[in-house]
């Protein structure tokens, strides 16, 4: 997690502070419900509270865990320090680290997913909008890099749109996932607890019990959690491919914007790259880079061990402040790309009508050549602008085999651009429906 591509948000979830902040937040809650419940006396709970609005001493903290080698531990060898040795004595009773460090990291998890759902809702805006913009603007469709058959760009930005909408869709599950808590002690008995404890404190931080914990909260749902953050990143890098491509010079259907005084090559100065694409290319690798070690951790010893520990630590910044860069810049790159229909129609008749082959195809058959023949009459037309630059109507046209199963007035009808787009707004309906029901509630 750098400052490069981390933002201040996010990256402070995950400060030091902020993570104490929550182990006291734990620790209180616990002992005002072991006082609920005469655990402990009431006047010990309150003091805990003392607290509440003091700074913890981060670097006091590393210095006694320098000597206990136990941060936990160390966390409230310091918060004696504050409220007192004799308030604190009740502190953390019948708990154990775990219940500390995993509830802690669940809640720091929902809370960055907070953020990144608030970072998904731009996104979506922003690719509805430009797909609303460009609904009708046409161009050719590729497949395997190659022509294929006209489409728009109106429809790519929805495809986009919808993929996202599911990623959404799949981060609000994996906010639930992972929104539990447990405070159930050593080996996950609660011999030395009462239940009432972790309800109390999950009810205080958002979460919901752990219906059963070992020791500590299954890491399944840890690596259904990270699955999801790759499953998004992956997404992300699909839309910056596309676009990638068609930044590309010979295409240059779009382009990310290039700014005032930017500059694109240290070498040549009439490069514009797609470096915010390429960059979330790399991105999008990093934030699946946490996904392997994440499901390696729901395999651990016994009732626990901490083998998950290290890879927590570092896979839980790192990939919520990668992910959360990556769609802030993603959002940025669609709302402001340059898109060129007038390119987009020059690309698409570069080939001379070769796109509309299949309607040819089609024709043939429904005339009564068999699809073979069809097959073979096209492709051999087809053939001639591959090779030698001919137009493919004007090819269709002249030859006596095609024209002795299709007038002139039914090929020319084939070569008409508005046949392939007559179905883009039943695409539009089913994919923005719900949303556009919602917007004119």
């Amino acid at each position: 997690m750098i400052s490069r591509y981390s933002r201040p948000e996010m990256i402070a979830i995950w400060q030091p502070a902020a993570k104490f902040r929550i182990w006291f937040e734990i620790e209180a809650h616990a002992c005002d419900a072991m006082a609920d419940i005469g655990i402990i006396p009431r006047k010990n709970a309150e003091a805990i509270w003392k607290a509440r609005d003091v700074e913890f001493d981060v670097k006091r903290i590393d210095e006694i865990e320098a000597i206990t080698k136990h941060d936990v531990i160390a966390f409230l060898t310091h918060l004696a320090e504050i409220v007192g040795s004799d308030e604190a004595r009740f502190v953390h009773q019948g708990m154990t680290s775990s219940d500390v460090l995993d509830t802690c990291f669940n809640i720091q998890l929902t809370r960055a997913t907070d953020i990144l759902l608030d970072d998904m809702k731009n996104l979506l805006a922003a690719l509805k909008r430009r797909a609303f913009e460009h609904k009708m603007t046409a161009r050719i469709g590729r497949s395997h890099g190659i022509h294929a058959e006209p489409t728009t760009m109106g429809l790519a930005f929805a495809r986009f749109y919808a993929e996202m909408e599911r990623n959404q869709r799949r981060l609000q599950t994996a906010r639930r996932e992972i929104a539990t808590g447990a405070i159930s002690g050593a080996v996950g008995t609660f011999a030395n607890i009462d239940p009432h404890v972790e309800e109390h404190v999950c009810k205080k931080l958002g979460l919901i019990p752990e219906p059963v914990s070992s020791q500590i909260i299954p890491r399944d749902r840890h690596a259904a959690f990270f699955a999801a953050l790759g499953v998004i990143a992956s997404s992300i890098e699909n839309i910056a491919i596309e676009i990638r491509h068609m930044q590309r010079t010979e295409v240059l259907e779009a382009e990310e914007y290039f700014s005032t005084g930017q500059k694109g090559s240290s070498a040549m100065p009439h490069k514009r790259n797609p470096v915010l694409t390429e960059n979330l290319t790399g991105l999008a690798r990093l934030v699946r880079m946490a996904v392997i070690p994440a499901m390696e951790n729901v395999a651990l010893w016994h009732e626990r061990d901490i083998s998950h520990s290290s890879v927590e630590r570092n896979i839980g910044p790192d990939a919520t402040a990668t992910l959360d860069f990556a769609l802030a810049r993603l959002t940025q790159v669609v709302d402001k790309l340059l898109v060129y229909p007038d390119n987009m129609l020059a690309n698409m008749n570069r080939f001379r009508g070769l796109m509309m082959s299949q309607r040819v195809l089609l024709a043939l058959t429904q005339a009564g050549v068999s699809r073979e023949d069809a097959y073979k009459l096209v492709q051999r037309n087809a053939m001639k602008v591959w090779e030698a630059g001919k137009d493919f109507k004007s090819e269709l046209l002249a030859d006596p085999d095609v024209t002795s199963a299709l007038s002139i007035e039914e090929i020319e009808k084939k070569f008409d651009l508005e046949y392939h787009t007559k179905h883009v707004d039943t695409i539009f309906k089913r994919v923005f429906s719900n949303d556009m029901a919602a917007d004119t509630e």
